[in-house]
Protein backbone atom coordinates (compact mmCIF):
# COMPACT_ATOMS: atom_id res chain seq x y z
CA UNK A 1 0.00 0.00 0.00
CA UNK A 2 2.74 2.44 0.96
CA UNK A 3 4.68 1.47 -2.13
CA UNK A 4 1.63 2.25 -4.32
CA UNK A 5 1.07 5.58 -2.54
CA UNK A 6 4.69 6.61 -3.07
CA UNK A 7 4.41 5.71 -6.75
CA UNK A 8 1.35 7.93 -7.14
CA UNK A 9 3.06 10.83 -5.33
CA UNK A 10 6.15 10.46 -7.50
CA UNK A 11 4.07 10.66 -10.68
CA UNK A 12 2.31 13.80 -9.40
CA UNK A 13 5.59 15.51 -8.45
CA UNK A 14 7.20 14.73 -11.81
CA UNK A 15 4.14 16.01 -13.67
CA UNK A 16 4.19 19.28 -11.73
CA UNK A 17 7.90 19.66 -12.41
CA UNK A 18 7.36 19.23 -16.14
CA UNK A 19 4.65 21.88 -16.12
CA UNK A 20 6.73 24.33 -14.06
CA UNK A 21 9.82 24.02 -16.25
CA UNK A 22 7.98 24.08 -19.54
CA UNK A 23 9.51 20.76 -20.61
CA UNK A 24 6.28 20.00 -22.40
CA UNK A 25 7.11 22.69 -25.03
CA UNK A 26 10.51 21.96 -26.59
CA UNK A 27 12.35 25.00 -27.99
CA UNK A 28 9.96 27.50 -26.43
CA UNK A 29 11.87 30.44 -24.89
CA UNK A 30 9.22 33.00 -24.02
CA UNK A 31 7.61 33.30 -20.59
CA UNK A 32 3.86 32.72 -20.41
CA UNK A 33 1.71 35.29 -18.65
CA UNK A 34 -1.28 34.50 -16.44
CA UNK A 35 -3.67 34.70 -19.40
CA UNK A 36 -1.41 32.73 -21.71
CA UNK A 37 0.15 35.67 -23.55
CA UNK A 38 3.87 35.75 -24.33
CA UNK A 39 5.86 37.89 -21.89
CA UNK A 40 9.33 39.39 -22.24
CA UNK A 41 11.14 41.00 -19.32
CA UNK A 42 12.95 44.26 -20.05
CA UNK A 43 15.38 45.71 -17.53
CA UNK A 44 15.81 49.43 -16.83
CA UNK A 45 18.96 50.68 -15.11
CA UNK A 46 19.50 54.30 -14.06
CA UNK A 47 20.84 56.35 -11.13
CA UNK A 48 17.58 56.78 -9.22
CA UNK A 49 19.51 57.85 -6.10
CA UNK A 50 22.95 59.37 -5.66
CA UNK A 51 24.76 62.37 -7.13
CA UNK A 52 22.91 62.47 -10.47
CA UNK A 53 19.54 61.11 -9.42
CA UNK A 54 17.69 63.89 -11.28
CA UNK A 55 19.11 62.48 -14.53
CA UNK A 56 17.80 59.05 -13.57
CA UNK A 57 14.39 60.40 -12.64
CA UNK A 58 14.08 62.06 -16.04
CA UNK A 59 15.19 58.91 -17.83
CA UNK A 60 12.67 56.81 -15.90
CA UNK A 61 9.88 59.12 -17.04
CA UNK A 62 10.93 58.67 -20.66
CA UNK A 63 11.07 54.88 -20.23
CA UNK A 64 7.68 54.72 -18.51
CA UNK A 65 5.95 56.93 -21.07
CA UNK A 66 7.30 54.89 -23.99
CA UNK A 67 5.94 51.68 -22.46
CA UNK A 68 2.63 53.30 -21.55
CA UNK A 69 2.11 54.62 -25.08
CA UNK A 70 2.93 51.17 -26.47
CA UNK A 71 0.36 49.59 -24.15
CA UNK A 72 3.19 47.57 -22.58
CA UNK A 73 3.27 45.56 -25.82
CA UNK A 74 5.80 44.92 -28.56
CA UNK A 75 4.22 42.95 -31.36
CA UNK A 76 2.84 39.76 -29.81
CA UNK A 77 4.76 40.21 -26.58
CA UNK A 78 3.64 41.74 -23.31
CA UNK A 79 6.42 43.85 -21.76
CA UNK A 80 7.25 43.30 -18.11
CA UNK A 81 9.67 46.00 -16.91
CA UNK A 82 12.16 45.33 -14.11
CA UNK A 83 13.83 48.46 -12.74
CA UNK A 84 17.14 48.87 -10.91
CA UNK A 85 19.09 51.75 -9.34
CA UNK A 86 22.84 51.89 -10.04
CA UNK A 87 23.39 55.07 -7.93
CA UNK A 88 25.89 56.18 -10.63
CA UNK A 89 28.37 53.73 -9.11
CA UNK A 90 30.22 51.33 -11.42
CA UNK A 91 30.33 48.46 -8.91
CA UNK A 92 26.65 48.78 -8.04
CA UNK A 93 25.83 48.98 -11.75
CA UNK A 94 27.39 45.57 -12.37
CA UNK A 95 25.66 44.18 -9.28
CA UNK A 96 22.19 45.22 -10.44
CA UNK A 97 22.87 44.13 -14.03
CA UNK A 98 23.95 40.72 -12.72
CA UNK A 99 20.69 40.38 -10.79
CA UNK A 100 18.57 41.47 -13.74
CA UNK A 101 20.20 38.97 -16.07
CA UNK A 102 20.89 35.94 -13.85
CA UNK A 103 17.95 36.15 -11.43
CA UNK A 104 15.19 38.20 -13.04
CA UNK A 105 15.75 36.76 -16.49
CA UNK A 106 15.57 39.96 -18.54
CA UNK A 107 16.23 39.55 -22.26
CA UNK A 108 17.14 43.20 -22.87
CA UNK A 109 18.13 46.28 -20.86
CA UNK A 110 17.52 50.00 -21.36
CA UNK A 111 20.30 51.96 -19.65
CA UNK A 112 22.29 53.12 -18.00
CA UNK A 113 22.89 56.88 -18.26
CA UNK A 114 26.53 57.79 -17.65
CA UNK A 115 29.49 56.19 -19.39
CA UNK A 116 30.97 55.50 -15.93
CA UNK A 117 28.30 52.88 -15.22
CA UNK A 118 27.26 51.92 -18.73
CA UNK A 119 30.70 50.72 -19.85
CA UNK A 120 31.00 47.96 -17.19
CA UNK A 121 27.33 47.00 -17.62
CA UNK A 122 27.79 46.76 -21.37
CA UNK A 123 30.63 44.26 -20.99
CA UNK A 124 28.60 42.04 -18.66
CA UNK A 125 25.49 42.21 -20.86
CA UNK A 126 27.46 41.47 -24.01
CA UNK A 127 29.31 38.56 -22.40
CA UNK A 128 25.93 37.12 -21.40
CA UNK A 129 24.39 37.80 -24.82
CA UNK A 130 21.72 40.16 -23.50
CA UNK A 131 20.72 43.15 -25.64
CA UNK A 132 21.39 46.56 -24.11
CA UNK A 133 20.61 50.03 -25.44
CA UNK A 134 21.59 53.22 -23.61
CA UNK A 135 19.90 56.52 -24.25
CA UNK A 136 22.67 58.83 -23.08
CA UNK A 137 26.08 57.19 -22.51
CA UNK A 138 28.28 58.82 -25.16
CA UNK A 139 31.71 57.19 -24.72
CA UNK A 140 32.80 55.13 -27.76
CA UNK A 141 33.89 52.45 -25.25
CA UNK A 142 30.27 51.59 -24.52
CA UNK A 143 29.86 49.67 -27.79
CA UNK A 144 33.52 49.01 -28.68
CA UNK A 145 36.19 47.41 -26.47
CA UNK A 146 39.81 47.58 -27.69
CA UNK A 147 38.64 47.92 -31.26
CA UNK A 148 36.17 45.02 -31.04
CA UNK A 149 32.44 45.61 -31.45
CA UNK A 150 30.20 44.54 -28.56
CA UNK A 151 27.53 43.13 -30.84
CA UNK A 152 24.66 43.16 -28.31
CA UNK A 153 25.16 46.81 -27.28
CA UNK A 154 23.56 49.91 -28.85
CA UNK A 155 22.83 53.53 -28.05
CA UNK A 156 20.28 56.23 -29.02
CA UNK A 157 22.67 59.17 -28.60
CA UNK A 158 25.59 60.13 -30.82
CA UNK A 159 29.13 59.57 -29.53
CA UNK A 160 31.46 62.29 -28.24
CA UNK A 161 33.70 62.49 -31.35
CA UNK A 162 30.66 63.15 -33.55
CA UNK A 163 30.12 66.48 -31.83
CA UNK A 164 33.57 67.75 -32.73
CA UNK A 165 33.16 66.70 -36.35
CA UNK A 166 29.71 68.29 -36.72
CA UNK A 167 30.81 71.52 -34.99
CA UNK A 168 33.68 71.87 -37.49
CA UNK A 169 31.48 71.19 -40.52
CA UNK A 170 28.84 73.63 -39.26
CA UNK A 171 31.45 76.34 -38.70
CA UNK A 172 32.91 75.89 -42.17
CA UNK A 173 29.77 75.29 -44.20
CA UNK A 174 27.15 77.42 -42.45
CA UNK A 175 29.07 80.11 -40.57
CA UNK A 176 31.77 80.37 -43.28
CA UNK A 177 34.53 80.69 -40.67
CA UNK A 178 38.02 79.64 -41.72
CA UNK A 179 40.42 79.87 -38.76
CA UNK A 180 40.20 78.44 -35.25
CA UNK A 181 41.93 78.14 -31.90
CA UNK A 182 41.18 75.21 -29.59
CA UNK A 183 41.40 75.05 -25.79
CA UNK A 184 40.82 71.71 -24.04
CA UNK A 185 41.31 69.86 -20.74
CA UNK A 186 44.25 67.48 -21.22
CA UNK A 187 42.98 65.13 -18.47
CA UNK A 188 39.42 64.66 -19.70
CA UNK A 189 38.66 62.12 -22.44
CA UNK A 190 35.47 64.00 -23.27
CA UNK A 191 37.22 67.28 -24.13
CA UNK A 192 40.17 65.52 -25.80
CA UNK A 193 37.85 63.59 -28.10
CA UNK A 194 35.86 66.66 -29.12
CA UNK A 195 39.01 68.76 -29.61
CA UNK A 196 40.84 66.21 -31.75
CA UNK A 197 37.83 65.47 -33.93
CA UNK A 198 37.07 69.17 -34.38
CA UNK A 199 40.65 69.79 -35.48
CA UNK A 200 40.68 66.84 -37.87
CA UNK A 201 37.37 67.75 -39.52
CA UNK A 202 38.12 71.48 -39.61
CA UNK A 203 41.46 71.06 -41.36
CA UNK A 204 40.10 68.37 -43.69
CA UNK A 205 37.38 70.82 -44.73
CA UNK A 206 39.88 73.54 -45.60
CA UNK A 207 40.01 75.39 -42.29
CA UNK A 208 43.19 76.32 -40.43
CA UNK A 209 43.82 75.66 -36.72
CA UNK A 210 46.05 78.51 -35.53
CA UNK A 211 46.50 77.25 -31.97
CA UNK A 212 45.65 74.16 -29.93
CA UNK A 213 46.30 74.64 -26.22
CA UNK A 214 45.80 72.22 -23.30
CA UNK A 215 45.09 73.02 -19.67
CA UNK A 216 44.67 71.06 -16.43
CA UNK A 217 41.33 70.40 -14.74
CA UNK A 218 41.99 72.75 -11.81
CA UNK A 219 43.45 75.62 -13.84
CA UNK A 220 41.68 78.95 -13.36
CA UNK A 221 44.07 81.45 -14.98
CA UNK A 222 44.31 81.21 -18.77
CA UNK A 223 46.05 84.54 -19.37
CA UNK A 224 49.15 83.17 -21.08
CA UNK A 225 47.41 80.98 -23.67
CA UNK A 226 44.69 83.55 -24.30
CA UNK A 227 47.27 86.29 -24.88
CA UNK A 228 48.87 84.07 -27.50
CA UNK A 229 45.50 83.30 -29.10
CA UNK A 230 44.49 86.99 -29.13
CA UNK A 231 47.57 87.77 -31.24
CA UNK A 232 46.53 85.17 -33.81
CA UNK A 233 42.99 86.60 -34.08
CA UNK A 234 41.09 83.37 -34.96
CA UNK A 235 37.51 83.35 -36.26
CA UNK A 236 36.57 80.60 -33.76
CA UNK A 237 37.53 79.69 -30.21
CA UNK A 238 36.49 76.06 -29.76
CA UNK A 239 35.78 75.27 -26.10
CA UNK A 240 34.75 71.61 -25.68
CA UNK A 241 34.32 71.56 -21.90
CA UNK A 242 31.58 71.77 -19.27
CA UNK A 243 29.66 74.96 -18.55
CA UNK A 244 31.68 76.01 -15.47
CA UNK A 245 35.05 75.97 -17.25
CA UNK A 246 33.64 77.34 -20.50
CA UNK A 247 32.13 80.33 -18.69
CA UNK A 248 35.46 81.07 -16.96
CA UNK A 249 37.54 80.81 -20.14
CA UNK A 250 35.00 82.77 -22.14
CA UNK A 251 35.06 85.67 -19.69
CA UNK A 252 38.87 85.83 -19.70
CA UNK A 253 38.94 85.57 -23.50
CA UNK A 254 36.63 88.56 -23.89
CA UNK A 255 38.71 90.49 -21.33
CA UNK A 256 41.73 89.83 -23.59
CA UNK A 257 39.90 91.36 -26.51
CA UNK A 258 39.28 88.07 -28.33
CA UNK A 259 36.28 88.55 -30.62
CA UNK A 260 36.14 84.98 -31.96
CA UNK A 261 32.85 83.09 -32.12
CA UNK A 262 32.68 80.59 -29.23
CA UNK A 263 31.71 77.04 -30.22
CA UNK A 264 31.41 74.00 -27.96
CA UNK A 265 29.66 70.73 -27.10
CA UNK A 266 26.79 69.45 -24.98
CA UNK A 267 28.73 70.24 -21.79
CA UNK A 268 27.45 73.79 -22.25
CA UNK A 269 23.87 72.67 -21.65
CA UNK A 270 23.15 74.14 -18.22
CA UNK A 271 21.12 76.94 -16.71
CA UNK A 272 24.36 77.88 -14.90
CA UNK A 273 26.22 78.72 -18.12
CA UNK A 274 27.33 82.38 -18.20
CA UNK A 275 24.88 83.30 -20.95
CA UNK A 276 25.95 86.95 -21.04
CA UNK A 277 29.59 86.05 -21.71
CA UNK A 278 28.75 83.26 -24.16
CA UNK A 279 26.28 85.38 -26.15
CA UNK A 280 26.52 84.63 -29.86
CA UNK A 281 28.17 81.26 -29.28
CA UNK A 282 27.02 77.89 -30.67
CA UNK A 283 27.07 74.39 -29.22
CA UNK A 284 26.15 70.89 -30.31
CA UNK A 285 23.52 68.91 -28.42
CA UNK A 286 21.32 65.83 -28.71
CA UNK A 287 17.90 67.48 -28.75
CA UNK A 288 16.01 70.74 -28.41
CA UNK A 289 12.41 71.19 -27.31
CA UNK A 290 12.32 74.12 -29.77
CA UNK A 291 12.92 71.85 -32.76
CA UNK A 292 9.86 72.50 -34.98
CA UNK A 293 9.58 68.93 -36.28
CA UNK A 294 6.05 67.64 -35.53
CA UNK A 295 7.39 64.56 -33.75
CA UNK A 296 9.41 66.73 -31.35
CA UNK A 297 6.50 69.05 -30.63
CA UNK A 298 4.10 66.13 -30.12
CA UNK A 299 6.57 64.57 -27.69
CA UNK A 300 6.96 67.81 -25.73
CA UNK A 301 3.17 68.16 -25.54
CA UNK A 302 2.64 64.56 -24.40
CA UNK A 303 5.39 64.76 -21.79
CA UNK A 304 4.05 68.04 -20.39
CA UNK A 305 0.54 66.58 -20.17
CA UNK A 306 1.88 63.56 -18.29
CA UNK A 307 4.46 65.14 -15.98
CA UNK A 308 3.77 68.89 -16.02
CA UNK A 309 7.24 69.81 -17.25
CA UNK A 310 9.30 70.03 -20.43
CA UNK A 311 11.30 66.90 -21.27
CA UNK A 312 15.06 67.19 -21.04
CA UNK A 313 17.61 65.23 -23.08
CA UNK A 314 17.74 62.36 -20.55
CA UNK A 315 13.99 61.78 -20.78
CA UNK A 316 13.97 62.19 -24.55
CA UNK A 317 16.90 59.93 -25.38
CA UNK A 318 15.71 57.21 -23.01
CA UNK A 319 12.27 57.43 -24.63
CA UNK A 320 13.98 57.02 -28.01
CA UNK A 321 16.11 54.09 -26.80
CA UNK A 322 13.03 52.32 -25.43
CA UNK A 323 11.11 52.77 -28.68
CA UNK A 324 14.04 51.49 -30.73
CA UNK A 325 14.12 48.37 -28.55
CA UNK A 326 10.35 47.84 -28.72
CA UNK A 327 10.48 48.13 -32.50
CA UNK A 328 13.27 45.53 -32.64
CA UNK A 329 11.29 43.08 -30.47
CA UNK A 330 8.25 43.59 -32.70
CA UNK A 331 10.32 43.14 -35.86
CA UNK A 332 12.07 40.04 -34.53
CA UNK A 333 8.77 38.67 -33.17
CA UNK A 334 10.87 36.88 -30.60
CA UNK A 335 12.32 37.21 -27.11
CA UNK A 336 15.58 35.62 -28.31
CA UNK A 337 18.27 38.28 -27.65
CA UNK A 338 20.21 37.14 -30.75
CA UNK A 339 17.21 37.87 -32.96
CA UNK A 340 16.44 41.17 -31.20
CA UNK A 341 20.07 42.18 -31.64
CA UNK A 342 19.91 41.47 -35.38
CA UNK A 343 16.66 43.43 -35.70
CA UNK A 344 18.23 46.42 -33.91
CA UNK A 345 21.37 46.33 -36.04
CA UNK A 346 19.25 46.18 -39.21
CA UNK A 347 16.99 49.08 -38.18
CA UNK A 348 16.52 51.41 -41.15
CA UNK A 349 14.86 54.82 -41.37
CA UNK A 350 13.14 54.55 -37.98
CA UNK A 351 11.78 57.87 -36.74
CA UNK A 352 12.55 58.90 -33.16
CA UNK A 353 12.26 62.25 -31.37
CA UNK A 354 15.99 63.00 -31.69
CA UNK A 355 16.18 62.14 -35.39
CA UNK A 356 14.24 61.16 -38.50
CA UNK A 357 15.09 58.03 -40.51
CA UNK A 358 17.55 56.64 -37.97
CA UNK A 359 19.77 53.64 -38.71
CA UNK A 360 22.75 52.15 -36.86
CA UNK A 361 26.36 52.13 -37.98
CA UNK A 362 28.63 49.10 -37.64
CA UNK A 363 29.36 50.01 -34.00
CA UNK A 364 25.76 50.29 -32.82
CA UNK A 365 25.72 54.09 -32.91
CA UNK A 366 22.74 55.89 -34.46
CA UNK A 367 23.18 57.73 -37.74
CA UNK A 368 21.18 60.89 -37.20
CA UNK A 369 21.47 64.68 -37.15
CA UNK A 370 23.13 66.64 -34.35
CA UNK A 371 21.23 69.60 -32.89
CA UNK A 372 22.91 73.02 -33.12
CA UNK A 373 21.93 75.63 -30.53
CA UNK A 374 22.87 79.31 -30.32
CA UNK A 375 23.18 81.48 -27.22
CA UNK A 376 21.01 84.46 -28.07
CA UNK A 377 19.37 86.97 -25.77
CA UNK A 378 20.51 85.06 -22.71
CA UNK A 379 18.79 81.87 -23.86
CA UNK A 380 19.36 78.76 -25.94
CA UNK A 381 17.90 79.07 -29.44
CA UNK A 382 17.41 76.14 -31.80
CA UNK A 383 19.31 76.72 -35.05
CA UNK A 384 19.22 73.49 -37.02
CA UNK A 385 19.63 69.74 -36.97
CA UNK A 386 22.92 69.20 -38.80
CA UNK A 387 23.80 65.84 -40.33
CA UNK A 388 27.30 64.46 -39.63
CA UNK A 389 27.82 63.36 -43.27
Amino acid sequence: MYKKLWSILLVVVLSLALIATGCGSPGKTETQGASGEKVIKIGFIAPLTGDVKTFGESAQKGFDLALEQAGYKAGNFKIQPVKADDRNDATEAVNVATKLITQDGVKAIVGSLTSLTTIPISKFANDNKVVMITGTATSPKVTVDDGKRKEYIFRACFIDPTQGTVAAKFALEKLKLKTAAILYDQGNDYTIGLANNFKQAFTAGGGQVLAMEAYAKNDTDFSAVLTNIAQKNPDILYLPDYYQKVSLIGKQARDKGIKAVFIGGDGWDSSDLDYKTMEGGYFTNHYSAQDPRPQVQNWVKQFKEKYGQEPDAFATLTYDATNLLLNAIKTANSDDPAKIKEALQNTKDFSIVSGDKVSFDENGNPIKPVTILKIEGGKQKFVTAFKPN
